[in-house]
């Protein structure tokens, strides 16, 4: 039997320096558009509707952001985290131009630390990754660290290496935004809230849920063609510690986004990621709420601003009294995701 199918990278695989040119190119249609709006609940103004984006300044309606971030994640999984165990957690991420349906997409990252856990069997691994348009203009760049299964626990442990990684993206650093202020349309957008109405330290409950069905996380992990076995292989997952398939970290950030729309409406356009953290997993058949924190402000010139926003989701609970963490600093069962971003958003004047 001649072996031509991929088993993957595991964790004695990588080494700092590598480079990874993943597979496959990813063209970007309004049929994505669509079903990412299905699969969601999205309602961001900038990315439903072409008259409103070119009231905005753009040429239509852009790719949410998070879908071009899942896309081109999606490429990465294969050769970074098909073997994964858990993907942990997100920094120094950059939305550096807007993505368009029929835009192609690439993706190539750079290995950046490597570390064996203490049980010798799981290894953390470090990238960052840039995705490429069909111009070969970056569109975005994002750290991730992910926890990887060795296949030889009998491999001596490589040299380790930690990145040390910046606590956030500078504002003076935040990317440039095409989007301009003028024409901006606060009756349709769904909130009549600008930038001068957030205050640091103000917290807002986003009173909706969304309950995950299993065949709607199903369909969206395929949609970014993430094929990372902790995701869809029932078999193999049922002798894992939990006995059943993870529902991928990004669908909780993309639910958690969409529910923010009440409370941050005209916050649509991630423009940066500061820090993320998947704190405890989700599973088919939860309920997902959410909460965010404006933790600073920054001025972005021409009628906009950019909040800089903790969101966080919880499975189960509602938000009410912003559960987070415990007294000792540990984060709470009930919540599952802590992601740090910058969002760009128009003055009211």
């Amino acid at each position: 039997m001649t072996l031509k199918s991929d088993p993957g990278n595991f964790f004695e695989d990588f080494a700092v320096g590598d480079e990874l040119i993943h597979a496959t190119p990813r063209t970007v249609t309004e049929a994505d558009a669509a079903l990412y709006v299905g699969l969601t609940g999205s309602r961001f103004a900038l990315y439903s509707a072409d008259t409103f984006a070119q009231d905005c300044g753009l040429e239509g309606a852009p790719i949410d952001p998070l879908l071009a971030f899942h896309v081109v994640f999606g490429k990465t999984v294969p050769d970074i985290s098909l073997n994964a165990v858990a993907n942990l957690g997100y920094a120094d991420g950059r939305f550096l131009r807007p993505v368009y349906p029929g835009d192609t997409l690439r993706a190539v990252s750079e290995v950046i630390g490597v570390k064996e856990n203490s049980n010798g069997k799981t290894g953390v691994v470090w990238v960052r990754t840039t995705g490429y348009n069909q111009a070969d203009e970056e569109v975005l760049s994002y750290i991730r660290w992910v926890m990887v299964n060795k296949k030889d626990t009998s491999r001596p442990a490589p040299e380790p290496v930690v990145p040390e990684l910046p606590t956030s993206v500078k504002p003076s650093s935040l990317p440039r935004t095409d989007l301009t202020a003028t024409g901006y349309d606060f009756t349709v957008s769904g909130s009549p809230f600008g930038f001068e109405d957030y205050e640091p330290g103000e917290k807002i409950d986003h009173v909706d849920a969304f309950t995950v069905e299993e065949a709607e996380h199903q369909i969206a992990t395929r949609l970014y063609q993430n094929t990372a076995k902790v995701h869809f292989n029932q078999f193999e997952q049922a002798s894992s510690r939990f006995g059943r398939r993870l529902i991928y970290g990004g669908v909780a950030i993309s639910l958690a986004r969409s529910l923010a729309f009440n409370g941050l409406a005209n916050a649509g356009e991630i423009i940066a990621i500061n820090a993320g953290s998947h704190v405890n997993p989700l599973f088919a058949g939860d309920t997902v709420f959410a909460w965010s924190e404006v933790l600073d402000t920054a001025e972005l010139g021409e009628g906009l601003g950019a909040l800089r926003l903790r969101l966080v989701a919880t499975k189960n609970r509602p938000c009410a009294d912003f559960p987070y963490k415990d007294a000792e600093g540990k984060y709470l069962p009930e919540v599952i995701l802590d992601f740090d971003y910058w969002a760009a958003i128009p003055r009211r004047e």
